[in-house]
Order: structure tokens, then sequence, then C-alpha cells
């Protein structure tokens, strides 16, 4: 084995994430108390990926998956050169649903490969570990709260995304409603126009700036605080159920978005006693998620292999 590669494998655990919160589009993000295990290790030669829970028997089990080829990417900035990889991945954040999975991967793979090479941490420091998997990912609303964990606001500067994290109020309780169909980020995107009105720019963000004060300071403005006109409406034809619920729960004054590019609903307010999405909707209580991911030597114990979904409140 390369004497640049430590021995045995190493392992994260990484969140699940809802981006944009409404008006926070690619900006705001807020790490869930769900996550995703996953352990890796230097082998002789070969890839192989095992996955359990959420996309097991659909996932790649070779170069394709997303965590091997964050990894990839990794060792390339680390300019490192593993002889064979095997992966292990325990899911249960669901798939392609506006909770993170994918940048859930991707953290984890840039982590898991920066652990494996004996000075990684020191050539690939945090702030370059939310760079380049923001960089992956496209953007870094998402990737940052898996990092980090809380509450985070990110941007992008010409040297790459950068992140701050800000405490969250005590009256902040997060509800997912997740639907079983799926929805992908690239098909929500494709919705959304080129421009957008003046004055529905203004008042978002206004909201936005508004959000931060509420998710931090004072939970009771977070119904005005999570007006959005600059991304819902758009995708609404392509998920009606997800904008009807969306649309029920704040009519019942609950303070409740697309969970990122959806299809889940996210309610950062207490739904009304007896409230019922129907049918088609799993609904889970989640905490916050404030650690973000955490790397730690050696392989999954028996509670990391469970494919139940840990830390889910229902």
């Amino acid at each position: 084995m390369p004497t640049n590669f430590i021995a045995g494998p190493v392992r994260v655990r990484v969140p699940a994430t809802s981006a944009n919160l409404g008006p926070g589009f690619d900006a705001l993000g807020l790490a869930l108390g769900l996550h995703d295990d996953v352990s890796a290790e230097i082998v002789p030669t070969g890839v192989r990926v095992t996955v359990t829970g959420q996309g097991a028997g659909e996932l790649p089990d070779d170069d394709r998956h997303l965590v091997v080829r964050s990894m990839r990417a990794a060792f390339e900035w680390l300019d490192a050169r593993p002889t064979g990889l095997a992966v292990e991945c325990v899911n249960r954040i669901p798939q392609a649903r506006g909770l993170g999975s994918s940048s859930a991967a991707i953290v984890a793979g840039v982590l898991l490969a920066r652990a494996l090479v004996t000075d990684g941490e020191r050539r690939l420091d945090d702030g370059a570990v939310l760079r380049l998997a923001a960089e992956l990912e496209g953007h870094p609303d998402n990737v940052a709260p898996c990092l980090l964990g809380g509450f985070t606001v990110a941007w992008t500067e010409p040297t790459g995304a950068r992140a701050v994290t800000r405490e969250v109020a005590e009256g902040v309780r997060p509800t997912v409603y997740v639907p079983t169909e799926r929805g992908l980020t690239a098909e929500a995107r494709a919705a959304l126009p080129a421009t957008v009105p003046h004055g529905d720019a203004a008042l978002t963000a206004g909201r936005a700036a508004l959000l931060v004060h509420a998710i931090t300071t004072d939970p009771t403005l977070l119904l005005p605080a999570t007006v959005d006109r600059l991304h819902q409406d758009y995708r609404a034809a392509g998920m009606p159920a997800t904008a009807a619920l969306v649309r029920a729960l704040r009519e019942a004054g609950v303070a409740a978005v697309v969970s990122g590019a959806g299809p889940t609903v996210l309610a950062l307010s207490d739904p009304p006693e007896g409230f019922d999405p129907g049918r088609d909707w799993q609904v889970w209580r989640l905490p916050i998620d404030v650690s973000g991911a955490r790397v730690a030597r050696g392989r999954l114990g028996h509670a990391e292999r469970d494919p139940v979904a840990a830390g889910r409140k229902s």
C-alpha cells in the first residue's frame, strides 16, 4: 500500500439537508437529523460499493457511484492515487426527494478521501472541502449545512464557495412530508425562467433577510419570512401535490416551503392538531443536526449498519 494512505477503514456520518427554505434560493440551508453512514478503505485493486437502505439495488456499485466519483475528485486534488477502493453505504436519506442525498454523497466522498490520506486534513482544509463539494454539486446551499451542520448561509466568490453558520432558535421545529414520487433537481431548475419581475426579486430578497432573523431569533415571524416568488411558483406545475400541500399548510398558519427542488415539503413550525396531509405522504419530525459531517476511524458498527432512519421522529 502506498505510504501516503492510512491503513484500515474510515467512516463518516452525513446529515440530510433542506435548501432554499423558501426565499433563500441557492443560499440558505438547514441540516436535519437523518443520516447516511459511509465507510471506505484502500484495497489492493478494483472498486466495489455496497449499498444498504435507500437506493439499494438502484445505485451503481462501481466507479460511477457518486461517493466514489467525489472521492476521486478529492484524491486528484491531493495528488493521491489509491490502488483500489471498498466503499460501504448505509443510506437513510431518501433519493431524489429534495433532502440533499446527492450532497450527502459528495461530502461523504470528499471527507473519506481526505481521511484516507495521511496528511489529507492539512492539505485539504474544511474551506477547501466546501469549495470542492460545491463545485461537484454545482451550488453550495446543500453541501454547506451537510458539512457544517445547523443553519447556514452560503455564497460563491471568484475563489469558490463560502459559508457561515448561525444558531437556530428553539422555536424552529422541522417536519418533513416525504412523498413516494421522486423529483430531479435538473428538471426543477429547467422550469425556472431566465428573468423574474423586479418586484418579485425585491420582495424575495427582503423575505430572505427576514428569514435569517426569524430562524435565529424570532420564530413567530417564520410564516411571513418564508414567502418566495423566485422559484416555488414556477415549479408548481411539475409537482402539483407538493404545491397543494405547501398551500394547505400555509393557509393553516404553518411556515411550509418546498424542500430544495422538491418534491418533499418542509414545515418549520408545528402543524395544527389533527392536520392530515393524506396517505401519499410520510411525515417525519426531525431534529436539527448541529454537528454536520463527522469522520472517525474504523468500520461501520452494528447500529450504523441499521438502515432504519436513525434520528427520525415520527
